[in-house]
């Protein structure tokens, strides 16, 4: 038992981000580029609208901003890596699908400290959630080929 002022941690009680307040983060983000997409309104005024409208208290919100600020300051390279893998041109591909992939890409670019096959299934499961009938096999198309360009050492055969 820990006495009161013990700094011992505590099991269950890392500083961890919850993978629950991640996966939240995400769907906030690609709501908001999502939003992006049509509205034209600054992302910061994005940002600001959706941490005052959206119950933050289980979402990671570093992460929130990380990856809804870095896919939009990104996109046009994002885009670069993300078109080669695309089936049609880019302004014909569904926007919740193309918010998704997006995110997805600039995880597997930036941040390593998630596993691809996470990003991969969050994608999909995002997509399932918020896109068209059959844009998961989309997105897992996009984001698997591009896993295995920007993640090699994670998906090279052992």
């Amino acid at each position: 038992m820990s006495e009161a002022g013990d700094t011992t941690p505590q099991p269950g009680n890392t500083n961890k981000p919850k993978a629950g307040d991640r996966r939240r983060a995400r769907a906030l983000a690609m709501q908001g580029l999502y939003q992006r997409h049509f509205s034209k309104t600054p992302i910061s005024d994005i940002e600001a609208e959706f941490m005052v409208d959206n119950d933050m208290s289980k979402v990671d919100i570093m992460y929130f901003r990380d990856v809804l600020r870095g896919v939009h300051r990104e996109q046009a390279e994002l885009d670069r890596l993300l078109e080669p893998y695309l089936d049609r041109p880019m302004k014909e591909v569904d926007p919740v699908e193309l918010a998704i992939v997006r995110l997805g890409a600039y995880e597997l670019k930036h941040r390593i400290d998630v596993p691809y096959k996470v990003v991969i299934n969050e994608g999909i499961e995002m997509a399932k959630r918020f896109g068209g009938t059959e844009g998961h096999k989309f997105v897992n198309s996009i984001l698997d080929k591009l896993s295995r360009r920007l993640r090699l050492a994670e998906t090279r055969p052992r």
